[in-house]
């Protein structure tokens, strides 16, 4: 849904937040019982082989926060949910209380692919993917916005209802 603002408009996007990664949960898990392994091996075993078993808990930890860090990041690049404050060379996401703000430059190129909006750097890399515009129309509206242009009361369309309200 648009609705139009003072200095830009607001749209609300109606596709859903994507799940959640379970390979990342199990993945998780598995370190928690390699920790709990990890504790009994270091009272168990001999030094060399505790040593080692605490060796990969602490190589598994590294892997396990670099993957969730790129998660994170490939994460925030796409968005298809949530509100979207649109100015001109800004724009403010709102999902589930947490703000996120994209400043574009004037190099940075704003294009539309269906009814998906694709921000890229000057180097050609994606800096934000936007889906789940109501229609293209919104999609456009939003690109106009991010690149400089204002709308104002002739551009909107007003739609009559062809039936008269009972009397």
């Amino acid at each position: 849904m648009l609705k139009l603002t003072d200095d830009g408009a607001k749209i609300t996007l109606q596709n859903q937040a994507p799940a959640a990664d379970n390979g990342m949960f199990w993945f998780g898990t598995a370190l928690l019982v390699g920790a709990v392994a990890v504790a009994m091996a270091m009272s168990l075993l001999p030094e060399r082989l505790a040593i080692g078993a605490l060796a990969l808990l602490i190589v598994g930890s590294f892997v396990f926060n670099k993957k969730r860090q790129q998660q994170k990041q490939a994460l925030s690049k796409n968005i298809s949910s949530g509100v979207l404050w649109v100015r001109s060379g800004e724009l403010v996401h709102d999902h589930q209380g947490k703000r996120q703000h994209i400043t574009l430059i004037a190099s940075d190129n704003v294009t539309l692919m269906g009814e998906q909006l694709q921000i890229t750097d000057v180097d050609g890399s994606c800096k934000c993917q936007i889906s789940g515009f109501e229609s293209v129309q919104e999609a456009k509206a939003a690109q106009a916005i991010l690149q400089g242009q204002t709308f104002g009361k002739r551009h909107v369309n007003i739609k009559m209802n062809d039936n008269p309200p009972p009397s």
